[in-house]
């Protein structure tokens, strides 16, 4: 049985394709069609299957466009799916720090992988994907360059996390000659701190598993690590745990509806 989670979220739609026993995953961007590109993601994945759109038993939708997605046959909470998609990509979860290009969440889980508690950041791009890509235009560098910065690599403190005023800040570190490499690093920690108040505030100890696409950089998981004390690990494949999580709840539904037909 193919079962699929669509995760539309800001700046990229993830889908994931789950046939009881593994994952075939695609991402697009999401551009201003985000919705349309869902069917064409999931057209995808069914082709490397050798299996049609039809032969989908239940699709579920999650993340910041889920509503828009008509072909969906329910729609999830992304606290529910990342939570969900984090144990699977790595069990045992208990804690998981989510960055996406929007916001940024953590999620405590029980000893069942239930969500236990949660926090979100929605409100501002501080701190998330969307906030390093606009630094990273703004230095004039390609973002993989965030994780490329040499060792011993002196950071150059950043005060602000707004947009807005870290722009300006960061405009006049480099036009006093400030390295880019220490204004890079300095971005990260700021990043990492942000992060790490968070995680403390709702989980005080034990490892986190770290998803969504910022989690792609190990260089910023050593540094939140190295903030908060604790290990904090990313999985392979971070940024589909939503559609991951999804995709295993429309198992779950498609089974609920077999039995009960």
């Amino acid at each position: 049985m193919l079962t699929l989670g669509v995760d539309i979220g800001s700046s990229c739609v993830k889908a994931a394709l789950w046939d009881g026993r593994g994952f075939s995953f695609a991402l697009g961007p999401a551009a201003w069609d985000f919705a349309d590109a869902a069917p064409e993601l999931a057209g995808r994945l069914c082709a490397e299957r050798g299996a049609k759109q039809a032969e989908i038993a239940f699709t579920v939708a999650t993340g910041y466009g889920r509503k828009l997605y008509k072909n969906a046959d329910k729609t999830v909470t992304e606290i529910t799916c990342h939570a969900a998609g984090a144990v699977w990509l790595k069990p045992g979860t208990r804690t998981v720090l989510d960055i996406g290009g929007q916001d940024s969440k953590v999620i405590a889980l029980g000893e069942n992988g239930a969500v236990k508690d949660f926090l979100m950041n929605d409100k501002c791009a501080a701190g998330t994907g969307r906030f390093l890509q606009n630094m990273a235009t703004l230095i004039g560098c390609p973002l993989d360059d965030f994780a490329n910065i040499p060792p011993g690599t002196e950071p150059q403190k950043i005060n602000s996390m707004c947009t807005v005023f870290a722009e300006s800040e960061v405009i006049g570190l480099l036009s006093k000659g400030t390295p880019k490499d220490a204004v890079m690093l300095g971005l990260l920690d700021a990043i990492a701190a942000r992060a790490a108040g968070m995680v403390s505030r709702l989980a005080d100890a034990g490892p986190v598993t770290f998803t969504g696409g910022a989690a792609k950089n190990p260089l910023l998981a050593e540094r939140i690590a190295i903030s908060l004390g604790r290990p904090v690990e990313a999985p392979e494949h971070p940024q589909f745990a939503g559609a991951a999580g999804a995709a295993l709840i429309a198992a779950k539904l498609a089974a609920e509806r077999s039995n009960g037909a």
